[in-house]
């Protein structure tokens, strides 16, 4: 694996893969040299049968602040903000581009939050498939609050869906500090955990996952994104029968029943 700029990536253990936003000194604000290494990275991930599931963390005392605003003010006079067409393409599609390189890697994603996770940084906590924090961390849907529109890179669709309608609109429309406590409360995050046990957490959860087979861990991450907006039961259902008939027929669902079964359990779906 290369190495990077403004990211480390490294195997923690077999298998597991840990993200690391290095930009300390500005609370890992995501540049455009970042996205340039993150879009780098997911493209290496996505074809990375050897790496089944990704952590994904900041160096320091945060998470990510989101977008480097001090980028906004640098190329204020540049072509980038000539027009909003030039705009669109330029800069708010590459921002963008992040939460979806993001959901397309077929690796499940942990998000380990140490800190502030604000703007396109909390957007990347959305983007991920499970969410942990420590005490100290806090999430900004921070867009409104510099005369933006509160839907921004994917919060619109994310957050409703994890939260619910109403608690997105107090979130986005306020623009006010939702800390853990709270996060964990309305779901938001699945659990919150001192910060010195935070990677320690993360890496439980990936430990359990890399025990299930690779075709399971990616099927299952496919259902559930395309799912949430399945048009009927029965359509969610088609796909889940669809991607079953793919398992049975694949080498690990005989081995795995006849494991089970050699140690005197009952199988289990």
């Amino acid at each position: 694996m290369k190495s990077f700029n403004t990211l480390k990536f490294e195997e923690v253990e077999a298998a597991i893969g840990l993200i690391t936003m290095n930009r300390p000194e500005t609370l890992n604000a995501i540049d455009m040299e970042m996205l340039d290494e993150l879009e780098e990275l997911f493209k290496i991930l996505k074809d990375d049968a050897s790496i089944r599931v990704i952590l994904i963390t900041g160096e320091g005392r945060g998470f990510s602040a989101g977008a480097d605003i001090r980028d906004a003010v640098t190329y204020r006079e540049s072509n980038a903000f000539s027009d909003p067409a030039t705009f669109l393409i330029t800069v708010q599609e590459r921002y963008a581009s992040l939460i979806l390189g993001l959901r397309k890697i077929p690796q499940p994603v942990i998000a380990a939050v140490n800190g502030p996770a604000a703007g396109g940084g909390f957007s990347m906590v959305l983007a991920s498939d499970i969410r942990i924090a420590c005490p100290e961390a806090y999430f900004v849907a921070s867009f409104i609050n510099i005369g933006l529109s509160g839907g921004e890179l994917g919060t619109s669709y994310l957050l409703p869906r994890l939260i619910g309608l109403s608690r997105a609109s107090d979130i986005l429309l306020t623009g006010r500090k939702l800390w853990a406590k709270e996060a964990h409360a309305i779901g938001l995050v699945n659990r919150v955990i001192p910060k010195e046990k935070l990677i320690d957490e993360a890496l439980s959860y990936a430990r359990m996952m890399i025990q299930k087979s690779v075709g399971g861990l990616k099927l299952t991450k496919t259902v559930l994104d395309q799912n949430i907006n399945a048009p009927s039961l029965e359509a969610a259902i088609n796909l889940e029968n669809r991607n079953q008939a793919i398992m049975v027929f694949s080498s690990e669902f005989f081995k795995l029943v006849e494991s089970v079964m050699k140690e005197g359990k009952e199988p289990k779906d």
